[in-house]
Parts: C-alpha cells; structure tokens; sequence
C-alpha cells in the first residue's frame, strides 16, 4: 500500500510541504527543549538535531476529530491540520517528533517497536501507554501546568489537560510510585526500564492489566471519533443516526468504567504491597502521607467510594500495626490500646474519611 492510499485512508490530503528552513527551524527548537527538560538523561541536542532535521513535513486537510499533527513512519513524515499557524506548528510537532525519535525498525524499515508499543503480527500492543507517555512528555517540555478536567462524567487532575487527558492522569498515578524519569527514559529510548520495574514493583499481571486498559481507552475514544464524524454526514432524525448516538454513549460510560477499574488496580496493586513491607513506626507514617496525599491525583465520579474505604480500611490495619510494634511486635497484646499522638491521628484520619462516606451516600 502506497503513502498516498495510506493518507487517504486516513482523509488526509496534502496541501503543501513546509520548506527546509521552516523544518530545521522547529528541529532545532525542539532538539533544545528536549535536552533542557531531560538534562539528565545525557542527551546530545545536537545529535537530536541532526535526526529530526531529516523529517519531512506538511500541511494538510484533516478529518474532525484527528489529532492536530500526525507521524507517518513510512515515509518519516508529520502532518499538520491546514488551520495551525506556523508559530504554532512547534508546539504541535513536540508529540510527533517524539513519536520519530522513539521508532525502531528491522532491516526491511519495518517498524517493531516504538517506545512502550511493540508491533508484532497485525496487532500492536501498548499503543496506548505509548500515546499517553508520549504526550505527557511533550506536556512537559511545552510546560503545561496540570489541571482538575472532568471528562465522560470524570473529574480529576491531569498533567495533559487536552490530550490524552485521562490517559495522562492514570500515568501520573503509576509514576506516583517509581517516578516519571524512568517513564521517560523507556518512552525516549524504547527500552524495558519501566516494564520492569512496574513488574519488578507489582507483578506481570499487573502490567499488561494497565497495558491492556490504556489500550482498550485509546480504542474506545477513536470509536467515538468516528462515530462524531459518521454522525456530523447524516440527518439527526436518521434511525441510524439514534444508534450511533447510543453507541457513542455506550462507548463514554466503558471509558469511564475502564478508568476507575484502572485507577482501583493502581491504588491497590501499589498500596497493598507496601503496606506488606512495613516494619517501623517511621513506616506506618510515611505510608500513611503517602496515601493521603495519592487523594490528590484520583479520579471521582458521583458514587465512587473505592479509595475511601481503601483508605479507612488501610487505618485500620496501620492501628493493628502501630499496635503490635509500641508492644514490642508481640501479637498476644493487641488488646493493649494506647493513646499515644500518632495512634490518636490515625483514628482522626480514619474518621474523616468514614464521615466523608457516609455523606457521598446521604
């Protein structure tokens, strides 16, 4: 299949390419700003100059609801939607270039990995954990501040308000744990880092769990795109129109529950074993701020209650704990109740979170 049935597939028709001083203009620039937000990564600007500076780069015609910018890694190419201005293709390229930077093809320029997503048959998978590491990178190198959104019924904070907005959020709660720089690194340099140590973290279930979910999300939001699109060419009293409106919403409402089944993983699959390593009372403190603090960065809905009893079940055990180490870990004490400042937090905690459930179900 040709590059051009290949764009016209995806409805994009080309209206002009840009010309070299423009695409070295933009490599330069962004070169730049990857090695200033990644300084630690010993990256060499000049060097991702002199890759991206070998892109091809066009204006385009491109259907509702596409992303403003799209890589082609057939022909190392980016397109940008007709409507941006040319201060803003930068911008607009950060994602793409990323996209180029990260690819890796065999020796016939078949592509088999890039970032997180590994191409194998006609399937890939982690396409969607790519997508959201890519853009949470780019959103870090624009300086995005994050933001309270609230989509399909979500309300939460995330690191890329516009795009991948969801996505963005559940990443943010795993790099919560192991931090983004290893994120980064596997996102820029398509290795294993961050698999592994998400399993090495959790378990192998548990990656391709979040793996799968990121993928079933980005699949779920292309389905309502095309849908929209179908949607926009037909008559609004159509039957078929009623059946795409209702597919639509059907596919909403499977985000929305993809997102918290991913987000209730997260919280446990974390949480619960670090609860299992606790051995000091220093422990017990650190893990209790640390899952307080995790509130900040959830998604809720009307009647989620997940982290709420988490959190309140998770004092009660930290009370059992700080319990049998003021006793010298002995087992056998645990009538003994002490009221202590720490013990006597615990139980504030516990019971501000108890009363805060109970008026969600008011």
């Amino acid at each position: 299949m040709s590059i051009e049935t290949d764009l016209k597939k995806d409805g994009i028709e080309v209206i002009e390419e840009l010309n070299i001083e423009t695409i070295n203009l933009i490599s330069k620039r962004i070169a730049n700003k990857i090695f200033e937000t990644f300084n630690n990564f010993y990256l060499n600007p000049n060097e991702i100059f002199n890759k991206l500076c070998k892109l091809n780069m066009y204006k385009a015609k491109m259907p509702e609801g596409m992303a403003e910018a799209v890589y082609f890694y057939k022909n190392s190419s980016i397109y940008f939607n007709e409507h941006i201005a040319n201060e803003d293709l930068e911008e607009f390229a950060i994602h793409e270039c990323i996209h180029f930077l990260q690819e890796n093809k065999d020796e016939n320029g078949k592509l088999v990995r890039m970032g997180h997503c590994i191409y194998k048959k006609n399937k890939p998978r982690g396409m969607g954990l790519n997508e959201a590491a890519v853009q949470y990178m780019a959103a870090k190198i624009i300086g995005i501040t994050p933001d309270f959104e609230k989509y399909y019924g979500i309300n939460l904070m995330t690191p890329s308000p516009s795009y991948y907005p969801l996505e963005c959020a559940l990443l943010k709660q795993i790099t919560y744990f192991i931090g983004d720089d290893i994120l980064f690194k596997s996102t820029l340099f398509s290795n294993d880092e961050f698999k592994d140590a998400l399993i090495k973290t959790t378990s192998k279930e548990f990656y391709y769990s979040v793996v799968d979910a990121f993928d079933e999300i980005l699949e779920l939001e292309e389905k309502i795109i095309n849908s929209n699109n179908k949607l926009a060419e037909i008559n609004n009293r159509n039957i078929f129109a009623k059946n795409l409106t209702s597919k639509i919403d059907k596919y909403k409402d499977k985000i929305a529950t993809t997102f918290m089944t991913t987000q209730n993983l997260i919280i446990s699959g974390f949480f619960d074993i670090n609860l299992k390593n606790i051995r000091t009372l220093e422990e017990i403190e650190y893990y209790r701020k640390k899952l307080y603090k995790f509130s900040d960065i959830i998604g809720t809905m009307p009647g989620y209650s997940f982290f709420d009893n988490y959190y309140v079940e998770s004092m009660n055990k930290l009370e059992h704990m700080c319990n049998i180490l003021e006793n010298g870990g002995n087992e056998t004490a645990l009538e003994y109740f002490s009221y202590g400042k720490f013990r006597t937090f615990l139980i504030k905690f516990k019971n501000f979170f108890s009363k805060n459930k109970d008026e969600q179900t008011m």
